[in-house]
C-alpha cells in the first residue's frame, strides 16, 4: 500500500503528516513556510508512494467556511493540476489547534515547547489524518 499525507494549511507555516504504508497509524512529518508547501509536497511525492492526501477544511462554530479557505483553494488547485492521479479530500479540522495543544499538554511538554507554532501545525496534520484514518476505518466496518 501507499501512504496518505495530510495538510494543515496556514498562512505562513503548513504541518504536514503521513500515515504508515498499511494506513494505520499517522505520523507528525514536519512543518514548511506555506511558500515552500507545494514544492514540498510534489518532491515527497516522487520519493515516496502517496495514494492520497487530506487537506484540512477551515470550517467555524456556524459550519461556514472560515476566511483561509481563499488560500486554500488556490492550492488545491494548483495540485490537482500538478497531481491528477492523487484524489484530494478535505477533512473538517475545527479543534484541531485545541486537540494539539491538550495532546502537547498530556504528553508532559514544557511551556517553551508548546508554545512552538510548528509542532502545534504539525500535531495538528497529525489530527487531521488521524481523524481520516478512523473514519474510513469505521466506515469499512459497517
Amino acid at each position: 500500500m501507499s501512504r496518505i499525507l495530510a495538510i494543515d494549511y496556514g498562512k505562513k507555516r503548513t504541518g504536514i503528516a503521513v500515515s504508515d504504508t498499511l494506513q494505520l497509524i499517522a505520523n507528525g512529518l514536519t512543518t514548511v513556510p506555506t511558500h515552500e508547501l507545494l514544492a514540498f509536497v510534489l518532491d515527497y511525492v516522487a520519493k515516496e508512494p502517496v495514494e492520497r492526501i487530506v487537506v484540512g477544511l477551515p470550517k467555524q462554530m456556524n459550519n461556514e467556511l472560515s476566511e483561509n479557505m481563499k488560500n486554500i483553494e488556490p492550492f488545491v488547485r494548483s495540485l490537482q493540476k500538478r497531481l491528477p492521479h492523487i484524489p484530494i479530500e478535505y477533512v473538517d479540522e475545527r479543534f484541531t489547534s485545541v486537540m494539539a495543544h491538550r495532546t502537547m499538554l498530556e504528553a508532559g511538554l514544557k511551556k517553551k515547547d508548546r508554545q512552538n507554532k510548528a509542532l502545534v501545525d504539525e500535531i495538528s496534520a497529525t489530527i487531521i489524518l488521524q481523524t481520516y484514518l478512523e473514519n474510513k476505518r469505521n466506515f469499512l466496518s459497517y
